[in-house]
Order: C-alpha cells, then structure tokens, then sequence
C-alpha cells in the first residue's frame, strides 16, 4: 500500500484541515484585507478615482489590490472552517452564500488587474475612458453579488445561536457585509469597518482554533512548507516568463 506522504504534515483526524488550514486563514485573511485596505486610503471610492490614484502611485496601489485580493482568497478556507464549526442549516447556507460572495471578490480582482495592465499599456485616460462604457455590463458573478453582504449576516446568526462565536464577535463578523463590493473599488470608513469586524470576529477564533487539537510535527510541517513554497515560487517563474 502506498503510504500518504500529506498524513504525517497533519495529524490525522477530519478536524485537522479545520484546525490548521482554516485557523491559519482566520488569522491571516482580515490582516492582509485590513493591510489592502489601508493602502488605498485617502483616494476616491469609484473606478476613476482608484485609476488617477493609479497615475498617482502605481506601486502602492499594485501593492493594496494583491494584498487584498490575497485576503479574499484566504478567507475561503477560513469560512469552510467557520461553517463547519456552526455545522447545520445555518453553517451550510451561511458558508455557501459567504463562499458564493468571496467567489464574486475573486472576479472582481481579476478585473481590477486587468484595468491596471491597460492604464500601463495605453494609459489612465483611456482605460478609464474604456471602464466607464463597460461599467455595469453582465456578467455572471453579478449575480453573486447579493451573496457578498447577504452571507456574513447568514454566517454570524449561526455563529451566534450554535455559540461558536459570543455577540461581540457575531457583530463583527456581520459587519463584514459593509465591505464595499466591485470593480477597482476603493475604501472608505464603511470598508475600515468591515475588515475591523472580520479582525474581531476572526482572528480570536483562529487562534482557539490552533488549541483545540495536537500540532503537527515541527520538522515534517517545515519540510513541507519549504517544498510548497518552493512550488509556488518556481510556478510564479513560470508564468512570468510565459
């Protein structure tokens, strides 16, 4: 029998995924969303705004859309976790509906880099020129979009009535909902608190979450880490040059 070399990085059990993955994500995804965040603050909400802040900073802004696009990514595992924790009708809405919105987010970010290769190759003017035609066009993540703010409430009612999370932390999570959603969208104190509320609701239950089980073995944690960051910086490489 072919032994399962991923068995001795985690100890086994169906929680462990939850434990460590999802823990780690609770923690990492509102401060990266917060560190996005605060990097685009002082510049306009809408799509012109954020490309003449473009003109203005390239560097800070390419810097605020990948942090926060690598916090949306992370709070996928952190709400696979957070539903399983709340389990039933609650967890199972709550985190499809969470999980539908971070979807959306992803969308979103693809387009927001888009827009910034654009504002490089032809230039602000006509890129933002380019936007405001195609601005509102369908496509179908939109209908996602109700599911962005609609998902956190879902998700902290249940976290509150199964006492995964106590009132403080329930609010903060269903603060999330306020976290402006878009195209080349850029912070205002409504997105401040948002990620604020994630960072409260979060980040204590990722940290519980590290302590409820055996950690995994230091050496076989390390070897793997190295070889995945090792993947990703060669497949990084890989399509830089392609």
């Amino acid at each position: 029998m072919i032994k399962n070399p991923f068995a001795r990085l985690l100890p086994v059990g169906s929680d462990a995924f939850d434990r460590w993955i999802g823990g780690t994500a609770m923690v990492l995804a509102p401060l990266l969303l917060t560190a996005g965040v605060l990097t685009r603050c002082g510049y306009g909400l809408l799509f012109d705004d954020q490309l003449a802040a473009y003109a203005e900073a390239s560097t800070l802004l390419t810097w605020s859309y990948s942090l926060f696009a690598l916090g949306v990514v992370a709070l996928v595992p952190a709400v696979i976790a957070l539903a399983r924790r709340i389990g039933g009708g609650w967890g199972v809405w709550g985190g499809t509906l969470a999980l539908l919105g971070l979807l959306a987010r992803i969308f979103h970010a693809g387009a927001d880099h888009m827009a910034f290769r654009f504002a490089d190759a032809i230039g602000v003017p006509t890129t933002t020129e380019a936007v405001r035609e195609s601005y509102g066009a369908f496509h179908v993540f939109a209908t996602f979009s109700i599911a962005i703010m609609t998902g956190w409430i879902v998700l902290a009612i249940g976290a509150k009535r199964t006492g995964v999370l106590g009132w403080t932390q329930a609010t903060g999570l269903a603060l999330a909902c306020a976290l402006p959603l878009g195209v080349l969208k850029g912070a205002t104190v409504f997105s401040l608190v948002a990620v604020l509320g994630l960072a409260l609701a979060l980040v204590p239950a990722g940290v519980r979450t590290w302590r409820t089980g055996p950690a995994p073995r230091p050496a076989t944690a390390i070897r793997w880490t190295a070889v995945v960051l090792a993947a990703t910086a060669l497949a990084t490489l890989l399509g830089q040059a392609g």
